[in-house]
């Protein structure tokens, strides 16, 4: 086969199916990765682009790799979900760095944590002060866990007596890109003619609406097309 004809369909076929095995992999790979996620995400990605443009090899051979790779990672996958120390060995376990405003300086340089990040993943927490901190957990994916001290907590609504009204129903799309989402009314016992109705009160139609929501508390949301903002970016 012409190497211009066969780049084509091997690139193809990497990717159909590195879309299959991540998806048989589960959300945990491309989400917070863990040290098994990681490895897993480079290795199949080094045996796609064989597939995809090492023309000097058979196909099926990165085609048996890819499957045994699989094999593989959802055992491990697997052993971490049944096992917890299966789960200790394969994902890593949380580091505790500052406990009861202390920073535990030996703990972060077992893990080679600086300062300088830990200081960067407060701030990501809006705390600017180290001072704010009573304990800090490093996550085995990577991110901080924070609890701040008490005096330093932000007040709720529960804290201020004041009185919260309950989430009635989830957010429903109504409308996108100018088209009614059928299934979502059908599904929560809506119409196209109530919406329609509920545009007329407001004089618009369908087709002017960019997207529309019913929000938590059954209030609606439209974006038109036309929002009459001066701006030369919107019209």
């Amino acid at each position: 086969m012409h190497p211009y004809l066969e780049i084509p369909i091997r690139t193809i076929a990497a990717f159909v199916l590195m879309l299959i095995t991540s998806r048989m992999l589960g959300k945990q790979t491309i989400s917070n990765m863990t040290f098994h996620d990681f490895v897993s995400g480079i290795t199949l990605g080094a045996i796609s682009a064989n597939l995809a443009f090492n023309v000097t090899i058979s196909p099926w051979f990165p085609i048996v790799s890819l499957l045994v790779f699989f094999l593989i990672s959802y055992f491990v996958s697997w052993l971490a979900i049944e096992s917890r120390t299966g789960n200790r060995w394969v994902s890593g376990t949380p580091t505790v760095v500052i406990e009861n405003g202390k920073i535990l300086e030996d703990n972060m340089r077992q893990i080679r944590y600086t300062m300088d990040s830990l200081a960067q993943a407060l701030r990501e927490k809006d705390i600017f002060n180290m001072e704010e901190v009573e304990y800090a957990c490093l996550e085995d994916h990577g991110k901080l866990s924070v609890k701040r001290k008490s005096e330093y907590e932000w007040v709720t609504r529960r804290d201020l007596r004041i009185h919260s009204e309950a989430v009635k129903s989830f957010p429903v799309e109504l409308i996108l890109n100018g088209r009614i989402l059928e299934d979502n009314l059908v599904g929560n016992g809506l119409t196209a003619e109530w919406l329609e109705g509920e545009l007329a009160q407001r004089g618009k139609t369908v087709i002017d609406v960019f997207y529309a929501v019913r929000g938590t508390q059954d209030n609606l949301y439209f974006d038109y097309y036309q929002d009459h903002i001066n701006d030369p970016i919107d019209s």
